[in-house]
């Protein structure tokens, strides 16, 4: 789907920038054009300096968005969430990283949810990265407690399973 996106600013180098931007914090445009995360405007100055474009680089990528039926249904309902990761340990909340070999693989979320549920553990958020947006895409398991040791080393048995981290 990304690259659907991407093609559709496929002559508009710099707002490929501003789209990637938008799409990866869960900014939404308004009817208005302007950019939004819930009922909070976000500056087309402060955008357009963090991908490093013009102003007006922004305000066309907004009237782009309107103008295209596909991208304005997107950008109208696209949502961010708050990330637990780097709280969880302040929070006695448990932080499990699997590097996947292929994050293409089926059944990677689905096996090592079955793992942690077997020994116990409720996952309170699973955030996966997208591959199309880094290069080395990764599933974040936030748990209702501390990961113990012995459930790596049952994670690490999957074999679509390349690494794993714990916080």
């Amino acid at each position: 789907m990304w690259q659907i996106l991407l093609q559709k600013f496929e002559k508009h180098p710099a707002q490929q920038k501003v789209l990637r931007i938008l799409f990866e914090r869960g900014f939404q445009v308004n009817d208005d054009g302007k950019v939004v995360s819930g009922s909070i405007e976000i500056a087309h100055t402060q955008l357009a300096r963090e991908a490093g474009v013009d102003r007006r680089v922004v305000d066309a990528t907004t009237d782009t968005i309107l103008s295209d039926e596909l991208l304005k249904n997107i950008f109208q309902n696209v949502l961010s969430i708050p990330f637990l990761r780097d709280v969880a340990p302040q929070l006695g909340l448990g932080v499990l990283i699997i590097t996947p070999d292929d994050a293409a693989n089926i059944g990677i979320l689905a096996d090592v949810s079955r793992i942690i549920s077997e020994n116990g553990l409720s996952i309170r958020q699973a955030v996966s990265d997208d591959p199309y947006f880094t290069d080395e895409a990764r599933l974040t398991i936030i748990t209702d407690s501390k990961i113990p040791g012995g459930l790596v080393d049952k994670i690490m048995e999957i074999k679509s399973v390349k690494g794993v981290s714990i916080y």
